[in-house]
């Protein structure tokens, strides 16, 4: 769900060496994506070829800069990240009947769900015999991140039951499907590197509630920018009638002057330009889009608070200065 670019690193060696891990977790990846059949050749290299920030893999490297962030099990350990993550865009498109993915059509729309859900397969497959050569407890850790992200997908299929606050369905789901496997990449990255016990007990809950944090920025900006800010166009998710933070926020709250915001937000689909732009009109106005903003303030502050436990090098002020560019890109 998370496709950010991470802020400009200011440490200009810092910024080279996670330049230059990027550079080999790409190689890692296109190796890995490889197979001995000719459509699952083409289709595994499919959304690696579109591109992508690697933010996953990019916690992975500064995470280790608290240790030996030259071990030669970092890049391997960022690669399956980044291999689990693919495979859940392949399995997340056919759910959502997705037709573009990164700037490109989807791999369900080119082939058909049949051929992307078994290159998703496949790349968790990949993602697992990487992991398998760094021992028994990455690939623990990478089975007890997949249990959570899977129960995380199984509850946004299915939805809010009865009596239960979709704002805390919500928030469950993308702690589940999201900020999971963020929060491994962090681990990973102070796992590997040999770093302390006391650094990877902060930096995975640093992560998470991080990886929280963009999740919430998305859904602001989606309602409260001009432009494609988010990596999608304004409105994206309130046209699709996708229940987002600021949508909850205003169900919940909702008194007697909203029952035309209601009307829109619940009558499915705002596909009419017009009922769009008026939606989008009163949502931006309503006091949901401050409880939203404070929402995302208060998980990017839980971040900080494990950030600023950890040792003071020039990774930590990365961690620092992405807790500020969460909330300052909303405005």
């Amino acid at each position: 769900m998370i496709t950010v670019v991470p802020v400009e690193l200011a440490d200009a060696a810092l910024a080279a060496e996670v330049v230059d891990g990027l550079a080999l977790v790409d190689k890692g990846l296109r190796k890995a994506a490889r197979a001995e059949h000719d459509l699952l050749d083409q289709t595994s290299a499919h959304l690696i070829d579109a591109g992508g920030k690697r933010f996953r893999a990019t916690l992975v490297l500064l995470a280790a800069q608290f240790g030996d962030p030259r071990d030669e099990r970092i890049v391997p350990a960022a690669v399956a990240i980044e291999l689990t993550h693919l495979a859940t865009l392949y399995h997340d498109d056919v759910m959502d009947e997705a037709e573009v993915r990164r700037g490109s059509p989807s791999a369900n729309s080119r082939w058909d769900n049949s051929v992307a859900i078994l290159t998703g397969d496949y790349l968790f497959a990949r993602a697992s015999s990487i992991l398998a050569d760094l021992g028994t407890e990455a690939v623990r850790i990478q089975a007890e991140t997949f249990s959570r992200l899977v129960r995380g997908q199984i509850a946004e299929t299915i939805g809010p039951q009865p009596g239960e606050d979709p704002l805390e369905h919500y928030m469950y789901v993308i702690t589940e499907k999201t900020a999971s496997l963020i929060a491994t990449s962090g681990r990973f990255g102070a796992m590997f590197s040999g770093a302390s016990a006391e650094v990877a007990a902060r930096i995975a809950p640093a992560c998470a509630a991080l990886g929280i944090a963009f999740q919430l920025s998305d859904d602001i900006l989606d309602v409260a920018s001009e432009s494609a800010q988010s990596g999608k166009t304004p409105g994206t998710d309130l046209r699709e009638g996708v229940p987002t933070l600021p949508v909850l926020h205003a169900l919940r709250s909702a008194g007697p002057d909203d029952a035309r915001l209601v009307e829109l937000l619940t009558g499915g689909e705002l596909a009419d330009a017009s009922l769009h732009a008026e939606a989008l009109e009163l949502l931006r106005a309503h006091p949901a889009m401050t409880s939203a903003r404070d929402d995302l303030r208060h998980w990017a502050e839980i971040a900080r608070t494990e950030v600023l436990g950890l040792p003071a090098v020039p990774a930590r002020d990365a961690f620092e200065a992405m807790c500020d560019f969460v909330v300052e890109r909303t405005g």
